[in-house]
């Protein structure tokens, strides 16, 4: 776990590392009065942090400017305001915080919000994770699951974006080539990547992930942990980390990533 921790004043810094120490003793914890050095440590370093806590009142950058930018460089990561102002409140969950404490923090405030961010987790071994905002990917036990073939990927894709609902061969081939209309052969290359996924997913023990009934195929969602879903299911550090790309390789994804920037939009 990593934490960053940004104030202005010193004596807040060492009280916020000296308590998330004691609660998380194996954690990194970074401190830091200036803002823009931890833009920097992000994008020199590379170093992601998974919790900022952050004041807001700052001399060089507020807060909630400090946030909105480090929301583009690192979306997962979650922000925690810190500050001696309730009136803030309001501008803070603008930028979808994921929550608010008042100076003085004490241990139990701290442990409080820790505890209240849901997706401090780590993947569950039995499922795939599926990252679907940016490129597509797919990782089993936290190593990128290896195709084949770039297409059974690609109809992996599809079939998470349909969310579990069956899909013919017909819907699946338009989908991989709009302009084929060899129906024969066009229905041999699905099967042959059906098959193609299914020997993927066998390897790692997951083929019980792929729905077969007659001649259409689904996933299973609950044996799926997509980033995707959780923005469905309405999971603050999911919509947090959805900056409008959506499978941005594949055109037939266009509609679905249209959606999610309405549903963002909404949630505004």
């Amino acid at each position: 776990m990593i934490f960053f921790v940004v104030d202005d004043e010193e004596l807040q810094l060492k009280t916020a590392k000296r308590l998330l120490n004691k609660l998380e003793p194996d954690a990194t914890i970074e401190t830091f009065s200036i803002p823009n050095d931890v833009l920097k440590t992000i994008k020199k370093r590379e170093l992601i942090p998974d919790v900022v806590f952050c004041d807001i009142e700052m001399p060089e950058m507020s807060g909630i400017k400090l946030a909105m930018k480090i929301r583009k460089m690192a979306p997962s990561t979650r922000i925690i305001f810190v500050t001696s102002h309730s009136e803030y409140a309001v501008d803070a969950f603008k930028v979808r915080a994921n929550g608010y404490l008042l100076k003085p923090i004490t241990m139990k405030d701290l442990r409080n919000e820790l505890e209240n961010i849901p997706d401090l987790h780590k993947p569950d071994k039995n499922k795939l994770e599926v990252k679907c905002f940016g490129h597509f990917e797919v990782f089993y036990n936290e190593r990128p699951l290896a195709f084949q073939r770039k297409q059974t990927k690609e109809m992996l894709a599809f079939l998470v974006d349909r969310e579990g609902a069956l899909c013919t061969s017909e819907e699946i081939a338009f989908a991989l080539w709009e302009d084929d209309t060899d129906t024969v052969a066009t229905g041999q290359r699905v099967r042959n990547l059906i098959s193609d996924l299914k020997g993927t997913l066998g390897e790692i023990g997951m083929e019980d992930a792929l729905i077969r009934d007659h001649r259409q195929i689904a996933i299973k969602k609950d044996m799926l942990d997509c980033d995707y879903y959780r923005m469905l299911d309405g999971d603050a550090t999911a919509i947090n980390s959805f900056n409008g790309d959506y499978m941005i390789d594949y055109s037939w994804a266009e509609y679905t990533a249209g959606s999610l920037t309405s549903f963002v939009d909404d949630e505004e």
